[in-house]
């Protein structure tokens, strides 16, 4: 019988899960993949949008505030209905503010939330905000993984390339990725990359940890394969995807206040800038 990593959830932590959106078509991707992951997970979905407002704007422009806020009122409801189409229970999250990133990691941290889904464009100056820099600094200082979906990504079906550095925190990234291929029962491609500027231990350290992880999710009874390619970190990551025809990437992050070494560096931040794929970053 096939081992079933799960409590409470099939996703084990993934539990409570916040989808950042606005109105634009941008958005939209992130927003069906957070409904059917929630779906997988039996997990509780919070849509979540924010009018961006500040004091001098609410004294000058009332009435276009008003608008704003009920224009995000009835976008929420729309997502709302989607879920509920699903059978996803969903809890609407307003909030309004100058900074998106800050109000959707502090919206997070009240409900506890174990993940967020991003979308990686947005509109207009909320658009600015959330793509890029917005999408770094929600992952660097939230608490909680992130999930990062390009346009035109979708639920993953077919396979999870997972990254790993031999760190332990690609080995929270690999307990992640486990998890997700039970539930949606798909298999595990474990890649390291071999950088060319590396030493030979870290070379070393890179294929042993795809030796070990790919053992260990085979003992969980998942389909597993290892790979080690020459290269620098996202570009293998990214070639390989697209060779395997994965369709999720799982990475680890040092935590809260370590984004700077995702990876190695800003690996992780050009991966995401490149992947067509979503791109889940766990936090240790």
């Amino acid at each position: 019988m096939t081992p079933q990593p799960t409590q409470l959830s099939p996703l084990a932590r993934f539990e409570k899960i916040l989808v950042a959106s606005d109105s634009s078509s941008f958005s939209a991707d992130a927003v069906n993949v957070a409904i059917a992951m929630s779906a997988k997970a039996h997990a509780n979905l919070y849509p979540f949008t924010m009018v961006l407002t500040n004091p001098e704007y609410e004294i000058v422009a009332p009435e276009l505030l008003q608008k704003a806020t009920d224009d995000a009122r009835k976008h929420l409801e729309t997502i709302v209905t989607a879920a509920t189409r699903k059978k996803v229970a969903a809890t609407p999250v307003l909030r309004s503010g100058d900074s998106p990133h800050e109000e959707i990691v502090a919206a997070a941290e009240e409900i506890n939330t174990d993940l967020i889904v991003m979308g990686q464009q947005g509109r207009r100056r909320l658009a600015r905000m959330m793509v890029g820099h917005a999408t770094v600094s929600v992952i660097a200082a939230a608490k909680c993984s992130v999930l990062s979906v390009p346009v035109g990504g979708r639920m993953w079906e077919k396979r999870i390339l997972l990254a790993t550095d031999g760190s332990r925190f690609s080995d929270a990234a690999a307990v992640s990725a486990a998890r997700i291929a039970h539930c949606c029962e798909v298999p595990v491609t474990v890649v390291s990359a071999l950088v060319p500027s590396h030493s030979e231990q870290r070379q070393q350290e890179g294929r042993e940890a795809v030796e070990r992880t790919t053992a260990q999710l085979r003992n969980e009874g998942l389909r597993a394969d290892g790979v080690t390619l020459a290269g620098e970190a996202d570009d293998v990551i990214i070639r390989l995807t697209e060779e395997q025809d994965a369709d999720l990437i799982v990475v680890g992050t040092y935590g809260r206040t370590g984004f700077g070494k995702v990876l190695v560096g800003s690996v992780c931040e050009r991966v995401i800038g490149k992947s067509k794929c979503p791109v889940l970053v766990v936090k240790a």
